[in-house]
Order: C-alpha cells, then structure tokens, then sequence
C-alpha cells in the first residue's frame, strides 16, 4: 500500500524523489532523498566496480581493460577456440569498427558494424575476445543476448475500460505524431491500420521469421497504440505507424537487431515524421546501463529527438520489488512503463499494480518503472494465422482478437499519449514530454510505493500542459560531444565519479528544471492528495542486485512475457459496466 501522510503540496515520484514542489530543497531527480548516500554508494561499488573487478585483473599489465560481461569473460577464459557473439563498443570515431578490423582482417562482411552507437556485431573466438578486451580503444564487451518481448483497443463506443481511465477517449481525433513500434511486426492488411503504415521494415536475422507478423504481438501491439476501427480504436487512432520487424514466429530476437532497429529510426526518422519509438521487449542479460549496448541505442534516439517507451517486463512479484535490470527498460533517460489493473470499475479508485509488473531499481539505483498504464486483460488484435493466436485458443474472444495481459501492453498506451501530446506541442523534447506524462499522472493509493512510478497517465492533465518541466535535468549535465561525430552521449564515467562523490547531487538545479514556473494549476496539483513515496523507509536492500537473485530473472530459463500473456482469461476481466459507460459518456461520470 501506498504509506505516508496524505499532504498537500508534497509530490512523490520515482523519477524525482519526493520535497516541496517549485523549491530547490526537493530530493534528487533520480535518486530519491540524500538520506541514501550509503545504501547507493553500495549499489555503485557493486555495479561499477565488480564488474570491472571481474574484467580487470590489476596484477596483470596485459589483463583487460574493457568491461567484460563477467559470465562472458569466464567462459572465453576457459574456452579460447569458443564461439561467442558478442558486441564490441568503442570510445567514439567508429574505434570498436577498427579494432575488429584489426583482429579479423578487412573482411567487413564478418562484422555489423551500427550507428546509433560505437558498436559491431561480430562472431570472436575467445582468444581474440580476450584480445580486443585489452585494446585501449575498446570500452565494452557484452553478449549479443537474445531479446524477448515483454500484451486495447477502443474508441467511444468500447466496452474496454482503459480508455476512459486514462482519458484517450476524448482526444480521438486529435493529431498525433508517427510511431515506431519495434517488435515481431504488424499485419498490415489488418483494416485498423489501413493507410497508414508508412513503412514495413524486416531487421530479424533470426530463421523462423515470417513475413507481416508471424507472432502476432506486433500487430496487438500496433493496436492500442494506434488502432483505428469502430469501437477498437487505440491511444492515438489518427497516428501513423512503422513497422520494424526484430522478433521471429516465436518472440524472440538478438540484441544487434534491436540496435539495428535504433540504427534504422536515426537515419529514417526525418523522412517518416518518428517522433515516438515504442519497445514492448527487453534484453535477456542483466546490465549497467553504463555499458548495455542497447541502452546507449536508445539513449542515441533520445538525444535526436525520439521519445522511447519501454516496457518494464513481466517478472514481477506481487508483494515486493523485482528490481528493473534490463535494457532498455533500466535506462534512466528514457520512459519504462509498468502496467496497472483497472480492478472492477472505471474509477481509478480501485486501479493496482498487476502481480506480474516489475518495478523497483535497476542495477545503477534508479528507481523504475516511471508511469504505469492498463495492461491487464487487454483486447487486441492479433493475426489468425500467427504463432500466438494457435498458441492460446482460450484467449480469443473474437475472430482476429485476444485478450492479453503484460507491460508490452501498457507501454504502446503510453506511447499513443506521447504522440498526442506532440501532435498538440510538436516542440516539444523527449525530456519534456516525459516530464508532462509524470506530471499528468495519478498515483494509486493501492499499489505498492513506487511499483506505478509517478502514477497511471493520464492523457488529459499531460496534454493539457504547454511547457513541462525537462524530467532528465539533472542527468543532462553529463551529456557531452562526441568528439567525432559532434552528437551528444552521455558520460557515464563522469556520472559515476558524481554520484559516488555526492549521492543526493546537492547541486542540481531544481531552479532550471522550471519547478518554479510549472503550471501546477494545470495539472491540477492543488486537488490532487499525493502521498509521501517515502523514501527514508523504502528498503533498499530488498531491491538490491547483491540479494536480488538476477539468474532467477533470465529469460533463458523463464518466458516472462509469455507468464503475463498466459495469464488465466477473463474475458470481462477489461470490460466497462455498462451504466458506467452511460456516465461516462454523459458527462456524469468523470474516471
């Protein structure tokens, strides 16, 4: 349950911390109050310096000098003529592409070689991993993991109830700015789309791939955040889709697909109008976002100008944090969505947590997920010649719709929100449009501190304001120029270095956040009874890696997309009570 005296003027959110709002004594952005300063230097020691511990030997001169995946490094110890695909990251000015070169000849066929990073894609043999990990042009070594997906559509006439809980019913037409959904694809000779898909991309170099939508969650996917079809429409019905295939039949794809996906968006986005890139998948192998390939992929689109949605997973617990490890949901900079149980009325008064959501902090102690949006018992639509469809006969509730459940399918609601809210103010950036859905959003007293982030979004407050807050502004500061390229990375030695020096980041500027000049009457903050997060009695030990048990979250040995899509049916599990729609659409009745 939420805990801590119900005050007004007190705004607790995972992003920001919790303090009095428009002041500069407002706990840190990222880290909640200074109060944890030991607790993070815990976390730090564990993340930046295990790690490097286990990649770097200090009594050899000629150990490595990059961060090594510590399973991947043991294994090409051991086994120097293995096979390992892995991705190789360099320190800028395509670095990690010369050093390959080096090793494999000029062969660049050997090799993928990416854009929105400092990354190939390559097949080494443990010798020659070992090899490039004391190249001093080398940063990182990571295994190409395998990524799994992490499951409504309606408009005024639905008998589903999540639209009227987060408010998209009344914007049904409004302008919306295009998304990217990255996924297994989308059917688009399904009428919900018709016309409006600009692009159908295939990247999956995976065998077992069919074209369209050979999974079917791409499509379902595709659905709520952009559906368009009598009583099935989605968030963001008049938005414009592309479509970028990373996932086979089965709902699997490697991590240099998906960042080969981020590749595609940066050099096509100009040309299709991407505003909004939604990832409903997460990567299989528990990671720093100081060294995740994918999270520095995504950080890329983020910096250009593409706000990123992720899901935050489905390996939750119903009664204590699971932790938030994965890229790209464990990235600070972008939005990770959890999913909420609309419970039995339209009212957000008995809206929780779904069991099955994660949440709690990543490996670098941010605190996640950032919102939260419906996922549970979600109806969409779903190719009847795909694997999912012939997979869950009990989930279909019509011919070409399932009901699903899983933060895949809180997260594309989000990003249908993003995209109204750019089609209202198209200037907009990433950061503020982050800030005006945490802002928007409305916490559940039900739920357990933290597991909703900020709260279920809400997309008439967010919508509604004109110049939101930059909700990243205190990690900004460590966004400088890549030296070749001119474009903005982040420093993560240099946030390290801040964060262990100074834990609560004492000078951040909460001033230049534009606290004090947010429109909280416009987010209706003087009605709205926030509950203190509670920061100083939130335990952090629950939720940290050292007593966390990552193995048990592999997706190696567990489908934890497939355990929330699994989930028992209830084919009125969504559905609105009927008088309840009634007020709703006569006005009466305000969710």
């Amino acid at each position: 349950m939420r805990n801590g005296d119900q005050r007004r003027g007190v705004r607790a959110s995972a992003l920001w911390g919790s303090g009095k709002r428009g002041g500069d004594s407002r706990s840190n952005a990222l880290w909640g109050s200074g109060k944890r300063r030991t607790a993070l230097l815990a976390t730090l020691a564990l993340v930046v310096l295990v790690p490097l511990g286990a990649s770097a030997s200090p009594s050899k001169a000629d150990g490595p000098t990059a961060f090594v995946t510590p399973s991947l490094l043991s294994s090409a110890q051991s086994n120097a003529t293995g096979a390992f695909n892995v991705i190789v990251q360099g320190k800028g000015g395509n670095q990690a592409a010369k050093a390959i070169a080096d090793v494999l000849g000029a062969d660049k066929k050997a090799y993928k070689a990416f854009r929105s990073i400092d990354g190939v894609a390559v097949q080494l043999s443990g010798a020659q991993l070992l090899a490039l990990a004391s190249d001093r042009h080398i940063t990182a070594i990571t295994p190409d993991a395998r990524v799994r997906l992490s499951a409504a559509s309606a408009s005024v006439d639905s008998k589903e109830k999540w639209p009227y809980v987060t408010g998209v019913d009344k914007y049904n037409g409004a302008p919306a700015a295009t998304i990217a959904i990255i996924d297994s694809g989308i059917d688009a000779t399904r009428p919900e789309f018709a016309g409006r898909i600009l692009a159908n991309v295939n990247l999956s170099t995976l065998p077992g791939n069919s074209p369209g939508d050979g999974r079917g969650h791409g499509t379902f996917v595709a659905g709520i955040a952009a559906g368009k079809l009598a009583g099935k429409d989605g968030a963001a019905p008049t938005a414009k889709l592309v479509s970028i295939d990373v996932m086979d039949d089965q709902g699997m794809a490697r991590t240099s697909d998906v960042i080969a996906a981020a590749d595609w968006i940066l050099a096509n986005k100009a040309q299709y109008g991407i505003k909004v890139a939604n990832f409903s998948l997460h990567s299989s192998v528990a990671n720093s976002f100081m060294y995740d390939p994918l999270d520095k992929a995504v950080e890329k689109l983020w910096f250009n100008g593409v706000v990123v949605v992720a899901a935050s997973g489905n390996y939750g617990y119903a009664d204590r944090p699971s932790g938030v490890p994965y890229a790209p949901g464990n990235d600070p900079f972008v939005i990770t969505v959890g999913a909420s149980d609309t419970g039995k009325s339209v009212s957000t008064n008995d809206d929780t947590s779904a069991p099955w959501s994660a949440w709690g902090y990543t490996l670098d102690g941010f605190a996640k997920p950032d919102v939260s949006a419906p996922g549970r018992y979600m109806v969409g639509p779903v190719p009847v010649t795909a694997t999912l469809y012939s997979e869950r006969p009990d989930h279909i509730v019509d011919t070409g719709y399932m009901e699903l459940s899983g933060t895949s399918f809180a997260a594309p609601i989000v990003s249908g929100i993003a995209a109204l809210i750019l089609g209202s103010n198209p200037t907009l950036t990433p950061d503020q449009v982050k800030g005006a859905l945490l802002l928007g959003a409305k916490p559940l007293p039900r739920a357990a501190d933290m597991s909703e982030g900020a709260g279920e979004v809400n997309a008439g407050k967010s919508i509604q304001l004109k110049n939101p807050p930059a909700a990243n502004k205190a990690l900004n500061k460590f966004l400088v120029s890549d030296p070749v390229s001119g474009s903005l990375v982040f420093d993560a030695a240099s946030w390290a270095s801040a964060a262990k020096t100074d834990a609560s980041w004492a000078s951040a500027s909460w001033s230049d956040a534009s606290w004090s000049s947010a429109s909280w009457a416009s987010a209706s903050w003087a009605s709205a009874s926030w509950a203190s997060a509670s920061w100083a009695s939130a335990s952090w030990d629950s939720s940290a890696s050292a007593s966390a048990s990552w193995s048990d979250l592999s997706l190696a040995s567990a489908s934890w997309a497939d355990n929330a899509e699994g989930e028992t049916a209830d084919v009125d599990g969504g559905a609105i009570d009927p008088l309840e729609l009634d007020a709703v659409l006569n006005g009466t009745l305000d969710p």
